[in-house]
């Protein structure tokens, strides 16, 4: 699985299988994304690895609304665009489907935080739907 940001600044590469695909449909992510959702896949960080860019990349940390941590997002310094974030302490990193270069080989597998989703987008399909997590 190979990715770059919109300007090509940061790539990155991921020989793990993913272990979860998900449309995530919180108010944070809808934000963050501009979009209806945000589709994230999740690989191990073993298998992960930045091919260049990484002294690009910051990271922004919303404030905690329930639980530590904030709500966090990587993106690149000069496009804006959004990169994996890496959470070390769980061995795993988050990939914005939006910014795979190929076709990761999985499709998303349910919808997520569907209780918070835009009031103008309709779901149609038929994965599975969760109202939390």
């Amino acid at each position: 699985m190979k990715g770059s940001c919109l300007c090509g600044t940061v790539a990155f590469e991921s020989d793990g299988p993913a272990a979860d695909f998900v449309l995530d449909h919180c108010s944070r992510c809808r934000k963050s994304t501009g979009s209806a959702f945000f589709a994230e896949l999740v690989v191990p960080l073993a298998g992960f690895q930045w091919v260049r860019g990484e002294s690009a990349i910051r990271v922004y940390e919303a404030p905690v609304r329930e639980t530590p941590p904030g709500y966090q997002r990587a993106f690149c310094t000069q496009c804006g665009s959004p990169v994996p974030m890496i959470h070390s302490a769980h061995g795993l990193v988050s990939i914005p489907a939006g910014s795979l270069d190929d076709d990761p080989g999985v499709r998303p597998q349910r919808h997520i935080f569907v209780d918070a989703k835009a009031p103008w987008f309709s779901i149609e399909d038929s994965l599975p739907k969760f109202g939390r997590k």
